[in-house]
């Protein structure tokens, strides 16, 4: 039975649930992403389920989840899979840090097929990257608490961890964005969001308008992101901004309006041009997500199931706001994956 359990969340982690490979399955492909709450989660167990705990050991600060290396590593002998699903967390700031909360339910499943549920909570810290030294301190656990309970998995994870800040304290915002959401998405269905989909998910966003000095502290925006729709290959999502000068606003996306042109006008044949013919807006994003670490938003439209035929745009907060940058579209139904950039502000010259 799994004998360490640790946890590594993020500033705005949502309910998701990480289904990794059993014991005799393919290996998971590697993932190590530290760019928000949910990829650190997901690295955290890829790196457990593919036996690769130097990995998982990083993931955790100064205060370890075992005495030593060897005895962490040890913890995982009988261990054939984990799961983890994660609740609503609360977060806090404090002397340059953010403190997050997460309520958190474990399945452990044994080498033998014996099965244990854990519950309970982790804190991470995530240090104002402007006022480190090296070396830098990413997002971490900072301390972590679990234990075995005989609930079922899906049904274990705690209601609000015992440190958190109350709900209405640290969420005062996501309930705006999901009163929006509601108000202004109607057609949307959120009560089909597959499993990781269910709730929003929040960012925090340092940055600076190019009218301030160095000497301005840093704003922070926040950034909501909402399921909206899934049809057999494509998940949609809305994005609503925050800032202290806009308030909530639902978000728009630049995005070009492509005229694709095919030899002898058969779409199944060879491309003959791409062409942007003007601009339109988007109030949903495909196949979307943000990253932390470069502040943008990336989408991936599949215009047919394989993926050989597809649309590509990345867009870049800056200034408060996010512009598009890059987009690349793939009109060939060839079987090849082979996009063609056709607006690129991204790549240095």
């Amino acid at each position: 039975m799994l004998k360490a359990i640790f946890l590594a969340v993020p500033a705005a982690l949502f309910a998701t649930v990480l289904a990794t490979a059993s014991a005799g399955a393919a290996e998971p492909a590697y993932l190590d992403d530290r760019t928000d709450a949910a990829s650190l989660v997901k690295s955290l167990y890829n790196a457990i389920n593919r036996h690769e705990y130097a990995r998982a050991w990083d993931y955790f600060g100064d205060e370890k989840p075992a005495s030593d290396f060897a005895a962490f590593a040890q913890g995982y002998d009988t261990t054939a899979e984990v799961k983890v699903m994660t609740g609503s967390p609360a977060s806090e700031g404090a002397a340059g840090s953010t403190f997050v909360y997460v309520p958190v339910a474990i399945l452990s499943i044994d080498t033998d097929g014996g099965e244990k549920v854990y519950a309970g909570c982790y804190t991470a810290r995530f240090v104002n990257p402007q006022i480190q030294e090296p070396p830098f301190n990413p997002l971490h656990i900072e301390k972590g608490s679990l234990q075995a309970v005989e609930t079922a998995f899906e049904d274990s994870v705690p209601a609000q961890c015992p440190d958190a800040p109350p709900p209405e304290a640290s969420d005062a915002l996501l309930q705006q964005a999901k009163a929006a959401f509601a108000a202004t998405q109607g057609d949307c269905e959120p009560d089909r969001a597959p499993e990781g989909e269910e709730a929003p998910v929040s960012y925090a966003i340092p940055f600076r308008y190019k009218a301030d000095g160095d000497e301005q502290p840093m704003r922070e925006a926040r950034l909501f992101r909402f399921f909206c729709s899934m049809g057999a290959y494509n998940i949609t999502h809305v994005y609503y901004l925050h800032n202290e000068l806009d308030g909530l606003r639902e978000l728009q996306f630049a995005t070009p309006d492509i005229d694709v042109r095919y030899v002898d006008d058969n779409p199944d044949g060879q491309v003959d041009s791409v062409n942007i013919i003007g601009f339109l807006t988007a109030d949903r994003l495909v196949n979307s997500a943000f990253d932390g670490a470069t502040q943008s938003i990336s989408a991936h439209s599949l215009w047919r199931g394989i993926g050989d035929a597809s649309s590509s745009g990345l867009w870049i907060f800056r200034n408060g706001d996010f512009s598009l940058v890059k987009y690349e579209v793939d009109a060939s139904y060839d079987g090849e994956i082979n996009p063609e950039t056709v607006l690129d502000y991204d790549t240095a010259p």
